[in-house]
């Protein structure tokens, strides 16, 4: 039996990727849906290649431009808004939903994919960021899968297959240092989104590239990695590697430390989450030790890169504090990109929102999407 895939984000880079995984493997996998936000275009040629039985546009002033261009496929099912994204991954045919939606919206449809028993693999981290005890009670709950997509996760996952009964002394979270590695303040003062977003190693989304180079990026990997492995942020250390070659790994109670390693491919982590506990051919680069000749680690530097020490800050609170957190960063992040505010600006407001939102030590669903809408209000008004 294929495996029947709900892409949740298709036109993104996790997205199109995971589409090429399955191009490469059409005996194994099959796109049961597709949804995108706004990118109409890419999203038509997806399902006139793919033939989902569903395609879902969030933004549903696109809802008739699709459904026109898709006319000569009457099997293909087109949906429009948040509703629907929310609701397809409960079709009675999907086994895996892919959640590769950005930021908060991918939490409800998350949590409609494991309430539907579905195997998740998770590329969206603001889920588990902003309701990480409310997703993992949720997944025991309903005996589900919960599968890492993101390459650090993956590459801990990995390391810890077979090691089940043996403690974990610490998970080693690598980060590339982004593209300002090695800016001083000063020079920090004055870069823009374009510099932002010529990462280094990595081709991603607009969004989770700036937040790579603010290191928010690693702060929500931090939140990411207690939830799934069960190991406080106090034993979770981020190291700087830029070579992005380590893409993760684990220390045992013994001191041998396991990591995995290969070339940055976002379709190895996609793939295997896919296919766990098998490993499947992947066309591709291979890793060549010989060419990368040395690899090199150091802290992280919080007082250049502020986002991350207001992460863990967020982690000690707990409570709803992440999801303030997630928010106001979802507001800035925009901002920035339209250069409505500037680098160091962002974990400035960030701060300032942490600290005028409510708390709420013991929040639930509807506590998260009040607190989501209080922060990003709160936000955009000191933006003004």
């Amino acid at each position: 039996m294929k495996q029947q895939i709900c892409i949740l984000g298709s036109t993104g880079s996790i997205g199109t990727q995971a589409l090429d995984v399955i191009r490469q493997h059409p005996d194994r996998y099959e796109v049961y849906a597709l949804t995108a936000n706004n990118s109409v275009d890419k999203l038509v040629q997806q399902a006139r290649e793919f033939h989902p039985a569903a395609v879902v546009i969030a933004n549903e002033r696109h809802y008739n431009e699709l459904k026109s261009r898709l006319a000569d496929l009457p099997d293909i099912k087109v949906y429009a808004g948040s509703d629907a994204i929310a609701q397809i991954v409960e079709a009675g045919p999907i086994t895996t939903v892919l959640a590769s939606m950005v930021g908060f919206s991918g939490l409800v449809p998350t949590i409609n994919a494991i309430k539907a028993h579905k195997k998740v693999c998770l590329a969206n981290k603001e889920t588990l960021v902003v309701a990480g005890e409310l997703i993992l009670n949720l997944v025991r709950q309903y005996h589900v899968d919960l599968l890492p997509v993101d390459s650090e996760h993956s590459a801990i996952f990995q390391s810890l297959v077979g090691e089940e009964i043996n403690e974990v002394d610490k998970i080693l979270l690598t980060c590339s240092g982004g593209p300002f590695r090695l800016y001083s303040l000063d020079q920090l003062k004055g870069v823009t989104a374009a510099d932002a977003l010529r990462h280094p190693t990595w081709k991603m989304g607009s969004k989770i590239t700036i937040d790579s180079a603010t290191l928010m990026n690693k702060g929500f990997e931090v939140m990411e990695a207690r939830w799934l492995f069960g190991v406080e942020a106090d034993r979770i250390q981020v190291l700087i590697h830029p070579q992005s070659v380590v893409h993760s790994g684990v220390q045992f109670k013994d001191g041998a430390v396991k990591a995995q390693l290969g070339v940055p491919d976002m379709r190895l982590p996609i793939q295997y989450a896919f296919s766990y506990p098998e490993r499947l051919s992947l066309d591709g680069d291979r890793l060549d030790l010989f060419k990368v000749g040395h690899l090199d680690f150091f802290e992280p530097d919080t007082s250049k890169f502020r986002c991350l020490q207001l992460a863990y800050e967020a982690i000690r609170r707990g409570g709803n504090m992440p999801c303030i957190l997630n928010a106001a960063n979802e507001v800035v992040n925009l901002a920035f990109r339209e250069d409505r505010c500037s680098f160091l600006q962002m974990p400035d407001i960030i701060g300032q929102v942490m600290q005028r939102a409510d708390f709420d030590a013991s929040p639930n669903l509807d506590v998260y999407l009040q607190t989501d809408a209080q922060a990003r209000k709160i936000a955009s008004e000191i933006l003004g």
